[in-house]
């Protein structure tokens, strides 16, 4: 059977989202099933609304909600979430916060996991929000999948641009009007094909 692959994102102004689908663009690009999952919203309809976010939110408010009861039975994963002032935001983390019982039964072992983000500015934390939540795949028994040199999406210095090799990441601009751009979609397209290969490769066997 195809190794299906779980695309877990949180989004703010769409950003992410749009990341997301190009991550599993690359996943079945890669000949697996993606199953793209939307990390609910906690913050009140009001703070939404100051933040100019009630509409932009609209546009995946459809897609399936995660439930943290099914969380471990994927053959990948990729995590897209925007930084908070350098760390995972919190509804995120809430969520991975109650996958205590994939934890306990080792749901995560030796599969792939990658993440990306997104920030504000370039220096806006991208590289530190990822590197701060690899302890929890480590946790997991997970096995952390970045994004190559031979992503072909890093180095460039005639654009603005995310993405590390630490994963994929955008730049959303001080008030969310930038777009992702060709580079950073190709990064996240890049780096879900990767984990989707990966998985092919770990599925079934003992590492």
């Amino acid at each position: 059977m195809k190794p299906k692959i779980a695309v877990y994102f949180y989004s703010t102004y769409g950003h992410m989202y749009e990341m997301a689908k190009a991550a599993a663009a690359g996943i079945e690009e890669a000949g697996a099933d993606a199953a793209l999952l939307r990390v609910p919203e906690t913050l009140p309809a009001e703070v939404l609304k100051a933040m100019h976010a009630d509409e932009a939110q609209k546009a995946f408010a459809s897609v399936q909600a995660a439930r943290f009861e099914e969380f471990g039975d994927y053959d990948g994963y990729v995590f897209a979430f925007p930084t908070r002032f350098g760390v995972v935001p919190a509804q995120f983390k809430a969520f991975l916060d109650a996958t205590g019982q994939a934890w306990s039964k080792g749901a995560l072992e030796s599969k792939p996991v990658a993440m990306m983000t997104s920030s504000a500015m370039q220096h806006g934390g991208q590289e530190a929000t990822i590197l701060g939540l690899i302890p929890y795949v480590l946790h997991h028994g997970g096995l952390y999948v970045g994004l190559p040199l031979s992503s072909g999406v890093l180095g460039g210095v005639d654009e603005l641009s995310g993405n590390s090799f630490y994963g994929a990441s955008t730049i959303a601009g001080g008030d969310g009007s930038r777009r992702p751009s060709a580079n950073e979609l190709a990064g996240a397209r890049f780096q879900g094909k990767r984990v989707a290969q990966l998985a092919e490769r770990l599925k079934g066997s003992k590492v």
